[in-house]
């Protein structure tokens, strides 16, 4: 009986992985849930707070999970730890809901992204351009409800399906595109950072701080009405620590790709 063992070959060098982690990390997230954060906290300042505690809490995982995949240098990331950890159920649990749910929500969430930002430049991708929109009944206003299939969701579901394609295509194809497309964006980063300090006005940079840790909690003040406005109120105390903790859903969920390198270990020269 042949005792030959299978596993991956590794073709992936540390800049590969680095830009996996880059790439995985920088994206659209940070644009989309700011606004959240500073609904749930108020000002500048709790805003730079909760980036800052989402980054500490990141650096320290990503350490620990650096010890962990060269002690474990096996492709499955986080399934092979809790395997090892606790129990085969409990990594086969954690796969199964990790494959079903957790990241095919993740990447439902960068192709609406990606088709949000590609519709100022391409309009015709925008969610106004429906293909087919049906009358379901009303909601909870009393407005008429839709089914709606967009330009938008037909974008976000070709990208994913032809990334998904290149992927199964082989290692050294995908990361070229993965190389390429992080390069661009950490150049337009710095890029942005470049002419935010050439743009500089004192004036500009003190608004935005009058106030900075004032925090406060924004809502509408008749979620069927938006046009009313919205209601400022103050918070404090368990207010605050709540109003933090929420705020946190959304800068950890754009933070959450630093451990994706290591479902990959095993390809990792």
């Amino acid at each position: 009986m042949s005792s030959e063992s299978h596993s991956f070959k590794p073709t992936l060098g540390l800049m590969d992985a680095t830009m996996i982690v880059a790439g995985s990390m920088i994206g659209s997230g940070i644009f989309l849930v700011s606004a959240d954060i500073v609904r749930n906290v108020g000002g500048a300042g709790w805003l730079i707070g909760v980036w800052l505690i989402t980054g500490f809490m990141t650096l320290t995982a990503a350490v620990s999970y650096g010890e962990l995949s060269g002690m474990f240098p096996k492709a499955g990331g986080q399934y092979v730890y809790l395997k090892e950890a606790y129990s085969p159920l409990t990594g086969f649990l954690y796969g199964w809901s990790f494959f079903a749910v957790i990241q095919t929500g993740t990447i439902a969430a960068v192709g609406v992204a990606f088709s949000k930002y590609a519709a100022y430049l391409i309009p015709i991708l925008s969610e106004d351009n429906h293909i087919l929109r049906l009358q379901t009944g009303t909601n909870a206003c009393g407005d008429p409800s839709y089914f709606t299939i967009s330009a938008a969701q037909l974008a976000s579901i070709a990208i994913i399906g032809f990334l998904t394609y290149t992927n199964t295509r082989g290692v050294k194809g995908s990361k070229w595109i993965q190389n390429i497309f992080t390069s661009t964006k950490l150049l337009s980063l710095f890029g942005l950072i470049v002419a935010g300090f050439l743009a500089f006005r004192p004036e500009v940079w003190h608004a935005n701080w009058n106030g900075a840790w004032q925090a406060t909690r924004t809502s509408l003040r008749d979620i069927c009405h938006p046009s009313l406005g919205f209601n400022i109120t103050p918070i404090s105390g368990a207010a605050l620590f709540g109003g933090i903790a929420a705020a946190m859903v959304g800068s950890v969920f754009s933070s959450d790709a630093w451990n994706n390198v290591t479902f990959i270990a095993g390809e990792i020269k």
